[in-house]
């Protein structure tokens, strides 16, 4: 079964797609055909909308639209697309406004924009300082990093990095444990520095293989037994170090982050 699915917003969408997908995903037998339709900021623009959620209706069964418009009048017209329109500004900000007991500005893009300097000017430092610090590339300054990755190659420490330098704006750097450092199972000088900060991530063999494979298929890198033999030495490392870790094998990304953020007492 396939529904098809739009996510109309005034900004960029990011919002009503990270919630609308949240409440998708509990449909897991049923295909969902997305369609992103951002800047709706004119009722010309909700009129163009409500043309191409109308054209996907199929055999009367009406699509789905989650809308975070905070302006009421391109808002009304979304209302009139014949769909299911799930409201997700105003469901929440009018009783929000009760229980503050004033309103709202009912202004756009106020989350994602970048009206407040400070806190954008700290997200392009953190990402700045993440990419600069990704995969070893740079081990100066480690110290200044919020956190610090480790784990084998390949086991989903860069784009952790890079959400946490976007959505938290926090200085993540990563470091690759080679070789080497497993061989002897200790910790490598270059990370004594920050050594609080550190945090592991590890991965199921089987997994790290089938990810290897898709980037170097011939070659010991990707072998279950060379994968076997990583993962073992970088979680005893982690024990004997005590340095906290995650298995990041069924993890997203998101969940990745979030978790490292709460076990480092990340703000």
């Amino acid at each position: 079964m396939k529904r098809d699915v739009f996510f109309i917003s005034d900004r960029t969408g990011i919002t009503a797609e990270n919630l609308g997908d949240s409440l998708l995903t509990q449909f897991p037998n049923i295909q969902f055909n997305r369609t992103n339709i951002p800047f709706v900021t004119n009722e010309k623009a909700a009129q163009a909308a409500v043309l191409a959620i109308r054209q996907s209706k199929k055999n009367g069964v009406e699509p789905i639209v989650f809308s975070t418009l905070t302006d009421m009048a391109t808002q009304t017209i979304i209302k009139d697309s014949c769909a299911h329109v799930f409201d997700l500004f105003g469901t929440f900000v009018e009783p929000l406004e009760e229980a503050l007991g004033t309103e709202s500005s009912h202004k756009a893009g106020r989350m994602h924009g970048i009206g407040d300097t400070n806190t954008y000017d700290k997200r392009v430092h953190a990402l700045n300082f993440t990419l600069g610090h990704d995969d070893g590339l740079s081990l100066r300054n480690l110290n200044d990093a919020d956190i610090v990755l480790i784990g084998v190659s390949r086991c989903g420490k860069t784009p952790t990095c890079l959400y946490l330098a976007m959505q938290y704006s926090l200085k993540a750097a990563n470091y690759p444990l080679i070789q080497d450092d497993l061989v002897g199972s200790t910790l490598p000088k270059s990370l004594d520095s920050c050594r609080g900060k550190l945090y592991g991530l590890t991965i199921e063999a089987e997994q790290l293989s089938r990810i290897r494979k898709e980037r170097r298929p011939t070659g010991e890198y990707s072998t279950l037994s060379r994968c076997q033999w990583e993962i073992a030495r970088a979680e005893k490392l982690f024990i004997e170090e005590q340095i906290p870790f995650i298995d990041t094998t069924t993890v997203s990304i998101e969940e990745m982050a979030a978790i490292a953020r709460r076990d480092m007492k990340l703000r």
